[in-house]
């Protein structure tokens, strides 16, 4: 079946292609009886209107979109669905691209297909990117790194100080022997949180050891068998706690500790990252670093709008973390006095 066009609308509706695009656009100069009738006809031909056309004449298509190399895991779920809510409440749609092609990334953000773009880390926009972004007038918030100009902003966690005083937290504990579960090295919540943790151990004079900087690239399944090969390649090396750099992380790490016969927080105090729903449903609960995670997202949303209705320009926001202290970390205490204790 060919598909129905605007002119089909008009030949059966008896008026003008103009009639009709006024009608279906909403354009108020028709009577309320001519506009009735047209509508009518367009619903029982199924007409979809031509949304290019439209963009053409608009010049908007009330979309934005969220440029991102995955969607997998909690973090993701609550952000993409806070600025899907905050997208639904302000009358845009939003469109997500997961991909690792930087042309398609470019030509979609570049051809205009949505009015303003959100980028999430390993995307690899570079600084030519940004230029071109820049002449272009692309109205864009990064996730990714700290950016402030006319057109472009950033809604970021402030990582560094959060796993700053997440270390000094394991410190105060006892603990001297720290080691960091990372992400991916070129993420910058990843970066900010490993360089927050070795800014700690100066401080306090601890030595730092690159053994205890171990890859588990925010997922659970990778962090279990890098401390699993840690365990087993550096025996004499066991950590008295863990900073992972996220909470699927610390899981991963929980599980591979009790599987290799330690508990967790009696023999080794885990601390994570972004306070995950089943963060505090788990066993011990976790403690972790609350980061604002829907916010960030309703921030990102109304901060691009802001800049497509011209009505702010772009802004470097950072959201503080907030430690949540809960039983898989504890006071670090030593086993043989702790069996002493027991029978005092």
């Amino acid at each position: 079946m060919a598909k129905i066009t605007i002119k089909d609308v008009a030949r059966e509706a008896g008026v003008s292609i103009s009639t009709v695009s006024n009608a279906l656009n909403g354009v108020d100069v028709l009577n309320p009886e001519t506009k009735s009738h047209v509508l009518k006809v367009a619903e029982r031909l199924n007409y979809v209107p031509n949304l290019n056309g439209k963009l053409l004449k608009s010049g908007q298509t009330k979309m934005l979109g969220f440029f991102t190399t995955s969607v997998s895991g909690p973090y993701f779920y609550k952000l993409v669905e806070s600025m899907s809510r905050e997208c639904d409440r302000l009358g845009y749609g939003l469109n997500v691209f997961v991909t690792k092609d930087k042309h398609v990334i470019m030509s979609n953000i570049l051809g205009r297909r949505v009015d303003g773009v959100i980028i999430y880390e390993e995307l690899r926009i570079d600084e030519q990117d940004i230029i071109a972004m820049e002449k272009d007038k692309i109205k864009a918030v990064f996730l990714d790194r700290v950016y402030q100009s006319d057109t472009m902003g950033s809604v970021i966690f402030d990582s560094y100080v959060a796993a700053y005083e997440a270390t000094k937290y394991l410190i105060g504990l006892g603990h001297k022997k720290i080691a960091y579960i990372s992400g991916v090295d070129t993420m910058f919540d990843s970066v900010q949180r490993r360089d927050g943790y070795l800014a700690a151990l100066r401080e306090y004079q601890l030595p730092i050891d690159e053994d205890y900087i171990i890859q588990g690239y925010f997922e659970e399944e990778s962090t279990y068998s890098a401390i699993k090969s840690f365990l087993h390649l550096h025996p004499g090396k066991r950590p008295d706690a863990f900073l992972a750099g996220n909470d699927l992380s610390a899981i991963g790490c929980m599980h591979a500790l009790k599987s290799e016969g330690f508990e967790v927080p009696q023999d080794v105090s885990v601390v994570g990252f972004d306070d995950i729903d089943i963060a505090q449903y788990f066993s011990p609960p976790l403690t972790t670093v609350r980061n604002q995670i829907a916010r960030q997202g309703i921030l990102a949303i109304n901060q691009l709008v802001g800049m497509i209705k011209e009505k702010e320009q772009g802004a470097a926001q950072k959201l503080a973390g907030e430690l949540v202290v809960r039983g898989s970390s504890h006071v670090k205490i030593d086993r043989k006095d702790y069996r002493t204790n027991m029978f005092d």
